[in-house]
C-alpha cells in the first residue's frame, strides 16, 4: 500500500503532522496582558504549540540538548536549502558573505553587542574551545572553573594542561546558595597571582542555576583575571544583554532556547581582546583584531545561518520577556509540587531569580540512570540522567510547547516512584 506524505512522515518519526498556526494571529489575544497573565495563559500556549510538530510518542522534557524548531522556522530552513542547492558554489562564492554579515548584525543586536565582536559558530563547544585553544598559555598559568562546568570545555583545559603546563583549579558551586556573595567568594578564594582566566556558567546546564556573572566578572577583573562565560543555555531563554555581564568572552548555542535548527552557535569576544586570541584553524585573510579570523572552520552549512535570521524573527515576535516568564513559570509549576515531597530532591534553587526553565530532580531510592529509564519505559517521559558534581537526578527542560498537563503527568510519576 502506498503511503501519502503525511503517513510516510509519521512512519519515519512517529510524529503526526499538526496543523500550523501563525504567531501573528495569536499575539492580539495577549497584547494587553501582564507578563504574569501571559505566563499562565494556557489557551495561548496551547495554540502556540500547534505551530510546532511535537512528537506523540512521549512527553518531551529534554529540550536542553537542542529544541525542535517551530514549523515556521523549519519550513524556512528547508526552503533555504532548496534555494541554495541549484546555485551551489555560485552562492558560496558571492552572496554568502553579505548574507552572513546581515545575520551577524541581527544576532549582535539581539545580544546587545557590536557585530565586530560576534561571529556565528556551530555550538558553544566550538565557540569556547576556540578561546581556550587560542590563548598564548605559559607554563604555570592558572584557570579557575567549577566541577559543574560542561565537560567539553573542561576537557579542553585538561588538554592545555598536558600541552602547556597550565594549572586547572576546580571549585564546586552549591545547588542552593543563600546569596550571590557566597558564590562570588568561592571563585575569589580560588584566584591567585598566577590566575589568568576564570570560566563561569551563565546558567549551569545540569541544574539550571543562574549564576551572578556580573558580580563574578567584576571581582575577577579587580584581580586582573579575564572572564569567559558558558552561556549555552542563556540566549533566547532569559533577558540580558552582553554589556550587562562585564565578561571578556562568551559562547552560546542557538539551537537550544532560540529555536534555530541544529548547528548554530555564538561567539562573543570583547573588541580589545580579539587581537590576542590565535585562530583555531589557520587564517591569514583578516587582521589580527578582526573577529572573523576566529570563524574559519571550513565550508559552513550556510542554510543554518539563514535560518538563524528566521529563528530570531520568531523569537522576537513572541518577545524575550514573555518567553522568560513562561519558561520560568513552567519550571516553578512542577518543582513547587515536589520540593517538600518525601523521597524527592530538587537540585535547583527555588528563588525565581536563580533559575529559568531548567531544573534537576532526583528520587532518593533510585539511581539517576534508573529514574530516567523508568520515566521513559513506564511513563513515556523523556529526560536525561545526571550523576556527578554533587548532582544526582534527571535534568528536566520543558519548552514553550510544553503543557501543564504534561507536567502534571511528570509530577504524578515522580510521586509514585518516590
Amino acid at each position: 500500500m502506498l503511503l501519502n506524505k503525511r503517513q510516510f512522515l509519521q512512519s519515519l518519526t512517529g510524529v503526526a503532522a499538526l496543523p500550523s498556526v501563525t504567531l501573528e494571529s495569536l499575539l492580539p489575544s495577549i497584547a494587553a496582558q501582564t507578563l504574569e497573565e501571559v505566563a499562565e495563559n494556557e489557551v495561548f500556549w496551547s495554540e502556540l504549540r500547534k505551530g510546532f510538530t511535537v512528537t506523540k510518542d512521549f512527553i518531551h522534557l529534554e529540550n536542553g540538548y537542542y529544541v525542535l524548531a517551530s514549523n515556521e522556522v523549519l519550513e524556512s530552513y528547508i526552503q533555504h536549502i532548496r534555494d541554495i542547492n541549484p546555485i551551489s558554489s555560485y552562492y558560496m562564492r558571492t552572496r554568502q558573505f553579505d548574507d552572513k554579515l546581515a545575520v551577524r548584525k541581527q544576532l549582535a543586536e539581539l545580544v546587545g553587542a557590536s557585530h565586530e565582536e560576534v561571529v556565528i559558530t556551530r555550538n558553544t563547544t566550538e565557540s569556547l574551545d576556540t578561546i581556550i585553544s587560542g590563548i598564548d598559555w605559559q607554563a604555570g598559568d592558572e584557570v579557575v572553573m567549577a566541577v559543574q562546568d560542561y565537560g567539553a570545555m573542561v576537557d579542553m583545559f585538561k588538554q592545555q594542561a598536558r600541552r602547556y603546563g597550565i594549572v586547572n583549579k576546580i571549585i564546586s558551586v552549591p545547588n542552593h546558595p543563600k546569596t550571590d556573595e557566597e558564590i562570588v567568594e568561592l571563585y575569589a578564594q580560588a584566584i591567585t597571582p598566577k590566575t589568568r582566566l576564570l570560566m563561569v556558567c551563565h546558567i549551569i546546564n545540569i541544574t539550571g542555576q543562574i549564576l551572578p556573572v556580573q558580580k563574578i566578572a567584576d571581582m575577577a577583573h579587580a584581580k586582573g583575571v579575564e572572564v569567559m562565560v558558558d552561556g549555552a543555555h542563556a540566549v533566547g531563554h532569559f533577558d540580558f544583554k552582553m554589556p550587562d555581564l562585564h565578561c571578556d568572552y562568551y559562547g552560546s548555542s542557538l539551537h537550544k532556547w532560540l529555536g534555530c535548527p541544529l548547528g548554530a552557535g555564538l561567539l562573543y569576544v570583547k573588541k580589545d581582546k580579539i587581537k590576542q586570541i590565535w585562530p583555531l584553524i589557520g587564517e591569514t585573510g583578516y587582521a589580527d583584531d578582526d573577529i572573523r579570523k576566529l570563524n574559519h572552520t571550513g565550508t559552513h552549512p550556510v542554510h543554518t545561518d539563514l535560518a538563524l535570521a528566521d529563528a530570531i524573527k520568531f523569537h522576537q515576535k513572541i518577545g524575550i520577556q514573555r518567553k522568560e516568564a513562561r519558561l520560568r513559570y513552567l519550571q516553578s509549576y512542577w518543582t513547587a509540587q515536589v520540593r517538600s515531597h518525601p523521597g524527592i530532591v530538587v537540585n535547583t534553587p527555588a528563588d525565581p531569580k536563580r533559575h529559568g526553565a531548567i531544573a534537576n530532580v532526583g528520587v532518593t531510592k533510585l539511581k539517576p540512570a534508573d529514574l530516567a529509564k523508568t520515566l521513559m519505559e513506564k511513563y513515556k517521559i523523556w529526560t536525561v540522567a545526571i550523576d556527578y558534581a554533587n548532582v544526582h537526578g534527571v535534568r528536566v527542560t520543558p519548552h514553550l510547547f510544553t503543557t501543564t498537563e504534561e507536567l502534571d503527568t511528570f509530577v504524578k510519576a515522580l510521586k509514585e516512584l518516590a
